[in-house]
């Protein structure tokens, strides 16, 4: 076993490997940037080191640094979290020249899986359903054929990389030069290549994932299934497991198609297989994600299971500690993404916390890396926490979650509280009939859309925040109240239900005098 790991990150999932490492007795070597010599990694960790620079190109994603820090610490392992250097191939062989272990699959199977074009090839060989799509990369010259033999609409998709950049809808054909010129150079750009794919669109999908571990004796195991369907510009934003879409019959097929792509790449350590299924219960593989996913926590909620340290027992060559037939699924986990934005507006948000108070509670957990003093930059992916909740039934999680998203306060730095606890009590979600294009629907619904309660609070103060958000709003004739310039009626298309909700929200906690303590 090791006896000293780097953690090649920061931010919340940095500190929740540290906590790990502890409860196994292993030291810890945090590294950070510049911008991060205060972080809560680093104060966690028995060891840091700086890697100076601000940016993740001088900090994070620098390979020869890293490396020379962990041979510097004499750390025996290195665990890559997710993002920066968690599926790049380089980085895994960098390890295993330097005699440092990765904790995560092998160089080969993570360069198979991240050439998304290989990727699918594999999974059709392994007897995986994919969506008619492209087999090759589709240049500029070849686009306009390519697309019209496929079809409207259709997806551009990015070959390589990940976290939703360069994916896009196209609708028509006027549409596609722009869109696959714009998704070329943001691939060019993030990944260091352009290279695109079409992939029919399926419309009304949910986004499902399989959690699978394999270890170094061809033990391949998985660990069910998460619904990642609530997402915004392909960003997820609310997951949970178990799915509410699936028969038993299906689930079986889903995490059967998971095992035999993992069984088929002889796949070592966590991973992830991503699927599209559609209303009907077609199943279609997406992606592999070769890392721990950043919604692992609702995994280990309804299994009893830390991902994290099998990851490290898988790496340190022991044989997984469970089999199949061991495990259950025990009631329903669901998670949100606290990201720094206006609640209104969507547009991502920097400054200072000041104060924080994280929500407490049995069956309730929070991935942090917050403290009062943390600085919200642009350098970095912008997840602050995220906020777990487990309950016998998926409707004790749903509510669960929403007071521990109410409890949740964060000054000085605006953030997405008030759309998530939106997204858990609109109507679709609460019955599980969600999918991927929900938000965007709730969004355009404006003229039936209520604010949403489900109960949570009593009508007389909900119609209050109500009345006072629309007084604020208008002064009734469609006149924004104090310039006296026009503006649309409350009901007009467009006004959103969620940027109304966030007044609400806003409103009400004012009323109550709290000042944002939800």
């Amino acid at each position: 076993m090791f006896t000293k790991i780097l953690i090649a990150n920061r931010g919340e999932i940095a500190c929740r490997i540290i906590r790990t490492c502890r409860q196994m007795g292993i030291r810890t070597v945090a590294v950070h940037s510049q911008a991060d010599q205060k972080a809560l990694h680093v104060r966690m960790a028995d060891e840091a080191y700086s890697l100076g620079g601000f940016t993740p190109e001088e900090s994070y994603l620098d390979i020869a640094k890293i490396i020379e820090v962990a041979l510097l610490s004499e750390s025996e392992a290195i665990h890559p979290g997710y993002g920066f250097l968690s599926q790049n191939s380089a980085f895994a062989r960098a390890c295993q020249e330097a005699n440092i272990r990765f904790i995560g699959p092998s160089p080969e199977v993570m360069e198979k899986m991240g050439d998304k074009l290989l990727a699918r090839k594999l999974a059709k060989k392994a007897g995986l359903p994919i969506l008619r799509g492209s087999d090759k990369e589709v240049s500029d010259a070849q686009a306009m054929k390519r697309a019209k033999r496929l079809g409207f609409p259709l997806m551009v998709k990015a070959a390589e990389g990940g976290g939703g950049i360069g994916i896009d809808i196209v609708n028509t054909p006027d549409e596609l030069k722009a869109i696959v010129e714009k998704d070329r150079n943001l691939a060019t750009h993030a990944f260091g290549n352009g290279r695109l794919y079409f992939e029919k669109y399926l419309p009304d999908a949910s986004h499902l994932e399989v959690q699978i571990l394999g270890d170094e004796h061809g033990n391949i195991i998985h660990l069910f299934e998460r619904d990642c369907s609530v997402q915004r510009r392909n960003q997820k934003l609310v997951e949970e497991s178990p799915s509410m879409k699936l028969s038993s019959k299906r689930r079986n097929r889903l995490v059967n198609y998971a095992l035999k792509l993992a069984k088929q790449i002889n796949y070592t350590n966590a991973g992830t297989v991503e699927f599209l299924v559609s209303n009907e219960g077609e199943i279609y593989f997406l992606e592999m994600n070769t890392r721990l996913q950043v919604e692992h926590g609702v995994t280990e909620m309804i299994t009893g299971l830390d991902l994290v340290e099998l990851q490290i027992l898988i790496a340190a060559g022991e044989r997984l500690p469970i089999k199949q037939k061991n495990l259950r699924m025990h009631g329903h986990a669901i998670e949100a993404r606290i990201y720094p934005e206006d609640p209104v507006t969507f547009l991502p948000c920097t400054g200072t916390v000041q104060r924080l108070h994280e929500p407490l509670g049995e069956h309730v957990r929070v991935d942090s890396a917050l403290f009062p003093g943390y600085e919200v930059t642009t350098y970095y992916d912008p997840l602050m926490a995220k906020v777990i909740c487990w309950g016998k039934t998926r409707e004790d999680a749903r509510k669960r979650l929403y007071s521990a998203l109410r409890e949740f306060h964060i000054e000085d730095v605006q953030c997405n509280l008030s759309t998530l606890r939106s997204i858990l009590t609109y109507p679709i979600f609460i019955l599980g009939k969600h999918n991927t294009r929900f938000l965007a629907i709730a969004a355009e619904s404006q003229e039936n859309a209520e604010i949403p309660v489900s109960g949570v609070r009593e009508e007389k103060e909900t119609a209050a925040a109500v009345a006072v958000t629309l007084l604020l709003s208008t002064n009734g004739n469609g006149t924004r109240n104090g310039n006296g310039t026009r503006s649309h009626p409350v009901k007009d298309q467009s006004i959103s239900p969620w940027k109304l909700n966030g007044r609400r929200e806003q409103m009400l906690s004012r009323a109550n005098g709290s000042r944002g303590w939800r």
